[in-house]
């Protein structure tokens, strides 16, 4: 069991209800970090400041296109957003980028699309040592130099 911070802007609503849904059927704890701010970047940065606290596992934000709460999260130190629209992508970016936050869009992800994304990204984890590993590390650096 892993526990989840979620959030989103107005747009999102329903698709943010639904994961939250699929996230508790999975097992998974889910705190949501609200929907009702049209002011995405507000929702962002407290989802992200959660996980980079270690107070949840992982995020999932959700707004029109993903784009924007993914850049807001962004811009918190320990916060590793990775805007997700494909199941190759949603491994990846766990098992190769270690990001502890996804972003989708729900003008741009179609329901079903979104929960097939949620359940790769949810099952994959990060392997230290691996291929990637230098990259990652690369980015932590910066990343606490920076924070």
């Amino acid at each position: 069991m892993k526990k989840v911070a979620i959030g989103c802007d107005p747009n999102a609503v329903e698709l943010k209800e639904k994961i939250k849904k699929l996230l508790s059927d999975l097992g998974h704890e889910c705190e949501d970090f609200g929907s009702e701010d049209p002011v995405y970047a507000n929702v962002a940065i407290r989802v992200a400041e959660s996980v980079a606290a270690g107070k949840h596992d992982r995020g999932i934000l959700v707004c029109g296109t993903g784009i924007g709460m993914s850049i807001a999260a962004n811009k918190v130190p320990g916060a590793y957003a990775a805007l997700v629209s494909d199941a190759y992508s949603a491994e990846r970016a766990r098992k190769s980028n270690n990001a502890n936050i996804m972003t989708m869009g729900a003008f741009t992800t179609g329901l079903e699309h979104a929960k097939v994304l949620v359940r790769i990204w949810m099952e994959a984890e990060y392997t230290p040592g691996g291929p990637s590993e230098p990259k990652v590390q690369r980015i932590l650096n910066y990343d606490q130099k920076r924070g």
